[in-house]
């Protein structure tokens, strides 16, 4: 059994391991000022970015989803992974071999499910890869000659061969020293009457990546007319494959789809390799599967999709019913994209493999260039479907189309396809066919509409909250005034606990100038979830202060903490003052007065203080 893996060896994984590269590999981050980096969050739907990352202090926070942490709680969180195997991965990525107690170096067949499988799928596109120059494989090189593809490109997408024999693969690995198990709990085999055999057999094989480059899965296709099973042939789920959760081509095509601001949707691994290597870079594929849901979320993330950052999203379905049907499935709920959707279809019904053969790259380009909004091919591909010769033809095609028109929640942007849909009917009565649309529209925005109140946050809570930003980000700027602060200065159990959690660190006079080590402090001492996930928010959370007023904005900040402070407790003396008689209890009534007017005193100075006159 694996031992404990040392803690320097965990420090040092951290330390090679730039949180900002690592969650860069998974979504599209941008500047956000003050050292900080925003991105869409990973763990939620969202459509506005609020994941932060702040390289400084090696730490991320997502302020709408509240999932936080390191570099090493984000590889967890992101593949599933145990904390141990996070390490490993990480160092594995940064190249470096952990030493374990216990018992020194663990080989990499002790380490975690996770590590293991994608191992053994590594193995498994080496050795398909491998096999595509066999002489048994001349029907896929065959394949892939007739559809334009050279050795060169074979090599760059990894295409590979399975032969066709019942234990290949198996025997190969488990050779390399993979269980049974593994082989089969991974997709790369199925359980037969005498063992696991081959899932793949006799047929060509492309290996599908995660945004990392992982190789998670394969898809194959038939290639021997004695094969009786379907054209392709995919990795079950497993793991590490989630077929709504994988899109073909997208750790080629993700940095390009952030740059280029555009994602092109195709139906084949064949039509991914032919729009790269004609100049369409963006292009990624799903695996067997509808475009839906989850594909959504991974597009976002490296579209970096919001108002302010419009992008494209283009379709390449087929031009057939079923192609349009399946546009519109993945759409239903287009709105969730702020980006742009868009159509493109080829009139003879070509796909970008195909129509590159017939008329080569320029032709690929082009197809793209002539994409059309989604909103329109919809609604023209609806009334084509209807004799627009009759009348009755065009209120059929009206009544069809309508529904289309009025789920669109832009008002403009709806109007304007109205008065579209009126022209290509032929109505010339643009009245008339807003009415129509309008009755549909009342209907769908009464079963849609949702009202949210944001709950209002209690201004001294949110000077608390900057104040422990400060020290959390800061600590330098507060000093040892801070560290005499009373608990009592703070009114949520959430902020009292980080005080003391801080206190218990060694307070801001242990903290130097903060940064990754001082972070690192107050998490070890924050025994408690919660202490421990507002340590982690305030360590990425901005505060609202420019650099050259830091200082200033602290110290104002303190003082405005402070003073709260003394309000609460003048309040409570007034109350008291307020309920004995100054007569029968003259001394108390003194007593009281005296420190009422002793805390006014105070109160001014932290007012001039949290002003800035003094």
């Amino acid at each position: 059994m694996a031992g404990r893996i040392r803690d320097v060896d965990i420090a040092l994984v951290r330390e090679r391991s730039p949180i900002a590269e690592v969650i860069g590999e998974h979504i599209q981050l941008r500047n956000a000022g003050g050292g900080n980096l925003k991105g869409l969050c990973p763990f939620h739907d969202e459509k506005s970015p609020s994941f932060n990352v702040t390289p400084e202090r090696g730490m991320f926070y997502c302020f709408g989803c509240s999932e936080g942490g390191d570099v090493i709680t984000f590889v967890e969180k992101i593949e599933h992974l145990s904390f141990g195997e996070a390490v490993e991965r990480l160092a594995q990525r940064a190249g470096i071999q952990l030493q374990y107690e216990q018992g020194g170096y663990v080989p990499r067949r002790d380490h975690g499910e996770r590590a293991r499988l994608i191992e053994a799928h590594r193995a498994a596109a080496e050795f398909y890869a491998d096999k595509l120059m066999s002489p048994d494989a001349a029907p896929g090189r065959r394949f892939l000659s007739e559809r334009g593809f050279e050795r060169a490109d074979a090599e760059m997408f990894g295409v590979g061969y399975a032969p066709a024999e019942w234990e290949a693969l198996t025997r190969h690995l488990l050779a390399r020293g993979f269980t049974s198990e593994e082989i089969v709990k991974g997709g790369l085999a199925k359980e037969g009457r005498r063992g696991p055999i081959d899932r793949f057999r006799g047929r060509l094989i492309w290996p599908i990546r995660d945004a990392t480059g992982d190789v998670i899965g394969f898809g194959a296709r038939k290639l021997l007319d004695s094969d009786d099973g379907p054209k392709y042939l995919n990795t079950p789920d497993s793991p590490l494959y989630k077929k709504s959760q994988v899109l073909y081509g997208i750790d080629l095509a993700k940095r390009e789809i952030s740059k280029r601001a555009q994602a092109v949707i195709v139906e084949g691994y064949t039509d991914v390799m032919a729009c790269h290597l004609a100049g369409v870079p963006t292009a990624v594929a799903t695996c067997g599967t509808s475009f839906g849901e989850e594909h959504i979320k991974i597009l976002r993330r490296f579209l970096f999709d919001q108002a302010e950052f419009r992008g494209e999203v283009i379709f390449t379905f087929d031009g057939d019913a079923a192609g349009q049907k399946a546009a519109l499935r993945a759409f239903a709920d287009e709105q969730k994209f702020v980006t742009q959707t868009y159509v493109a279809v080829q009139a003879d019904g070509l796909d970008p493999c195909d129509l590159r053969v017939k008329q080569g790259d320029a032709a690929v380009r082009d197809l793209i260039a002539s994409r059309e909004p989604l909103f329109q091919f919809a609604i023209r591909s609806t009334i084509s479907r209807y004799d627009l010769r009759s009348n009755e033809g065009k209120i059929a095609a009206l009544d069809a189309a309508a529904p289309i028109v009025a789920a669109i929640k832009d008002v403009g942007l709806r109007k304007r396809y109205a008065i579209d849909l009126d022209r290509w009917l032929g109505f010339m009565d643009e009245r008339f066919v807003m009415q129509r649309i309008g009755e549909v529209s009342g209907a769908q925005q009464g079963r849609r509409r949702r009202v949210a109140h944001a709950a209002p946050v209690d201004p001294s809570v949110r000077v608390e909250r900057e104040l422990l930003k400060l020290a959390v980000q800061r600590p330098a700027l507060l000093g040892p005034q801070f560290d005499i602060l009373d608990p009592q200065a703070f009114t949520t159990p959430e902020h009292t606990a980080l005080h003391k959690v801080i206190t218990a660190a060694g307070g801001l006079a242990a903290a130097a100038h903060g940064g990754r080590e001082w972070v690192d402090r107050l998490l070890e001492h924050a025994y408690e979830e919660g202490s421990r996930a507002l340590v982690t928010r305030f360590a990425v959370e901005p505060f609202q202060a420019d650099a050259e007023v830091e200082q200033r904005y602290a110290t104002g900040i303190l003082a405005r903490v402070e003073t709260m402070a003394v309000d609460r407790a003048i309040a409570q003396v007034k109350s008291r003052l307020q309920r004995i008689n100054p007569v029968d209890e003259d001394q108390e009534h003194r007593r009281l007065f005296g420190e009422l007017l002793a805390l006014e005193k105070q109160r001014k100075v932290l007012l001039e203080r949290a002003t800035g006159t003094q």
